[in-house]
């Protein structure tokens, strides 16, 4: 993934400590650098915080973008609204979940849950259907309506 860049980036912009990143995050300042460092994935709840904190969109951390914010952008994700426009996607696109599954190198079942809203796309997941597909990842999780591809 490409955003230990754009993480550190933000943060030293604002002149904000690890320390008081991870504190609004309930990490440990170690595990926070970790994520930003990208020795771990960051989970997609807490790239959520950190794009509200900054007001910025989850493509420019993503590195998709050089756009920080999006006009009219939501901070908030609605789970529902994610699963329902990854079906969405997906149909557009004509993949069956098996076919979408196998080309995330993932089960099948955890394409279903997310599509009925049940679990949070992952962050490497998300990340991999957008640099795939060329989708924004902040309008397949509803923070936006435009864009929805990228260029």
């Amino acid at each position: 993934m490409i955003y230990r860049r754009r993480l550190e980036e933000i943060r030293e912009e604002q002149g904000i400590k690890k320390r008081n990143i991870s504190l609004m995050l309930g990490l440990n300042v170690d595990v926070y650098g970790q994520y930003e460092r990208e020795y771990y994935i960051m989970p997609l709840k807490h790239l959520l915080k950190v794009g509200s904190y900054f007001k910025i969109s989850i493509d420019y951390i993503f590195n998709f973008t050089n756009i920080k914010q999006y006009k009219n952008m939501n901070y908030d994700v609605d789970i529902k609204e994610a699963g329902m426009r990854l079906k969405e996607f997906r149909k557009e696109n004509k993949l069956t979940q098996q076919e979408l599954a196998s080309n995330l190198n993932v089960v099948n079942t955890i394409i279903s849950k997310y599509e009925r809203g049940e679990f949070l796309i992952a962050t490497h997941t998300l990340y991999t259907i957008c640099k795939k597909y060329n989708i924004s990842a902040d309008y397949l999780l509803g923070k936006t309506n435009e864009p929805k591809y990228l260029k």
